[in-house]
């Protein structure tokens, strides 16, 4: 019998020989642009980015570390040197934490994780301005899946967000962000809720994430949720004009990878984009989307 393996896995298996690690029964946890494997008998998670994030992922293994050493619950990446050059990809090897099938983190949890983050000092990391959409307008651009009159569409819908995002003034003041803070990105450690996923973190306005969790009721999110959010972190951004702005270019960015899963050809991508174009177009600002 012949086993075939991915590019991916083969950058990860050459990176695992190269530090020593045992790289058999390596096991797929999510296939998206950076897909992430488990190597089960060393307990690593094993993360393949493109080549053209290694920039960004090498600052989030800094990041975290010194994020970690200020007492944040963050993901630690393990103590190699990394990332690891395998192009076309780069890969890094993080602490796999078990997760139990009961509840998971919840949004006040992660508004007390995001208090904390706010609160510390400016990191010893050179940070990336925030850029709202920049990599949506590339996906846009690059699309064969769009069509004329959605790309078109899309085009100005990001013009006009970014033009009331430039007007906006932020009472929290600008710093280091997360960059994709919800509570899918949170994970337990024991019973320590845990902030994960850092590629994007940046210099920007902290509203920015608050926003994403309140974007969330349109995956099911309660208004008991959010007050609960907002009272760990200690501010609610629920009164300020900004927030739908930002819930809006949420919305928007939300869209970027159900734009390149569609095309890849995935038909379930295709028809979740689809619906989301028509309630987005339809400034239906509480229809339910689904996150698959």
């Amino acid at each position: 019998m012949t086993t075939t393996f991915t590019a991916q896995e083969d950058a990860i298996r050459d990176a695992c020989r190269a530090l020593g690690l045992f790289a058999r029964g390596l096991t797929p946890l999510r296939r998206h642009a950076t897909s992430v494997y488990l190597l089960p008998h060393d307990r690593i998670v094993v993360r393949a980015s493109p080549w053209d994030q290694r920039k960004a992922v090498g600052r989030s293994v800094a990041l975290t570390r010194w994020l970690a050493e200020q007492g944040l619950a963050v993901t630690e990446a393990i103590n190699v040197p990394q990332p690891i050059d395998r192009p076309p990809y780069t890969i890094t090897l993080w602490t796999h934490y078990h997760q139990t099938k009961g509840t998971p983190p919840s949004p006040k949890h992660l508004g007390g994780l995001l208090r904390r983050l706010h609160s510390l000092p400016p990191p010893p990391i050179e940070l990336p301005p925030y850029q709202p959409l920049a990599a949506l307008g590339e996906t846009v651009h690059q699309s064969s899946t769009l069509s004329g009159s959605d790309r078109s569409w899309l085009q100005e819908a990001m013009v006009l967000a970014l033009d009331a995002y430039s007007r906006l003034d932020f009472p929290l003041g600008e710093g280091l962000v997360h960059g994709d803070a919800y509570p899918g990105n949170t994970l337990w450690n024991g019973t320590r809720a845990l902030l994960g996923d850092w590629d994007e973190a940046a210099f920007g306005p902290r509203e920015l994430d608050l926003a994403n969790t309140f974007q969330g009721v349109r995956f099911g999110r309660t208004q008991q949720e959010l007050r609960a959010f907002a009272h760990a972190y200690g501010y609610n951004p629920a009164q300020w004009p900004g927030l739908p702005v930002l819930t809006r270019m949420r919305d928007l960015h939300a869209l970027g990878s159900f734009i390149r899963r569609a095309d890849k050809g995935d038909g379930a991508a295709v028809e979740q984009l689809a619906f989301r174009l028509t309630t987005l177009r339809n400034d239906d600002h509480d229809a339910p989307w689904s996150a698959h």
